[in-house]
């Protein structure tokens, strides 16, 4: 039986990756960013029947409007994030709200209109971070959302388990994309973040994808309400010091 997933957050990284993966897995995807042209050029790259919509996770009215066509919905999966470092001593206001705007506000909205437009016994899964159970200098508004995210998606479950909704949450550590471009601009900020990962390695974007269709396929169907760590081990160790690796290179 096909059935229809939404990705949203799926022109690039993490997302991309996971519409691909569930388009080979059978599913009529829809790719949903606030990247139009480029999840319209990413749907014909993945071919098939893959279509795409416009949509901005901090905008209700968006959010609303890219879920009310998607009928007889099954698999969503929700991708859209970003992170502006900064100490909370100097991080602006305007840099605070954007982060919580996009990746808890967003994180809501989808769920909100996912939860609405998704067809009973179906799955949704939110990538979360590392940095919703691990601090990190520097990382205030991006942990606090993460954190947020987390307990979110466990509300979400419990409300939408007497429909057989699933809802669980990835919580990946570095994983090559980019999202995490920028890090190699920072000296010896991604060995840091390598070192204080067990498995010695940063993550792909197809590991989290993997995980991703896993969580929303029928071999999850007693999984709700979790949290899984795909980040190579790294929330056994600490977090990588962002500020203080910015800070040197501010000063050098």
């Amino acid at each position: 039986m096909t059935r229809r997933a939404v990705v949203v957050g799926g022109a690039s990284g993490i997302g991309l990756a996971t519409a691909r993966v569930l388009a080979a897995d059978g599913h009529t995807v829809t790719i949903a960013d606030i990247d139009g042209d480029k999840a319209q050029a990413m749907a014909v790259d993945i071919g098939g029947a893959t279509t795409s919509v416009t949509m901005d996770v901090t905008d209700e009215e968006s959010v609303a409007t890219g879920f009310a066509d998607l009928d007889d919905l099954h698999t969503v999966v929700s991708c859209a994030g970003l992170t502006i470092p900064g100490a909370i001593t100097d991080l602006e206001l305007d840099q605070w709200r954007t982060t919580i705007d996009v990746c808890l506000t967003g994180t809501f909205l989808v769920l909100k209109y996912a939860g609405r437009q998704i067809v009973d016994g179906g799955g949704i899964v939110v990538i979360s971070s590392l940095n919703g159970r691990q601090p990190g200098a520097g990382m205030g508004a991006y942990c606090a959302s993460k954190a947020g995210v987390t307990m979110l998606v466990e509300v979400a479950a419990l409300e939408l388990a007497p429909r057989r909704v699933r809802v669980n949450a990835i919580s990946p550590g570095v994983v090559e994309t980019p999202l995490t471009e920028g890090l190699a601009f920072v000296p010896g900020l991604t060995d840091e973040y390598i070192e204080n990962t067990p498995l010695g390695r940063a993550g792909q974007p197809e590991e989290i994808a993997d995980m991703a269709a896993f969580l929303a396929s029928d071999k999850a169907g007693w999984i709700t309400g979790a949290a899984f760590d795909v980040n190579g081990g790294a929330h056994l160790q600490r977090y990588p010091d962002v500020l203080g690796k910015v800070r040197a290179m501010m000063e050098a």
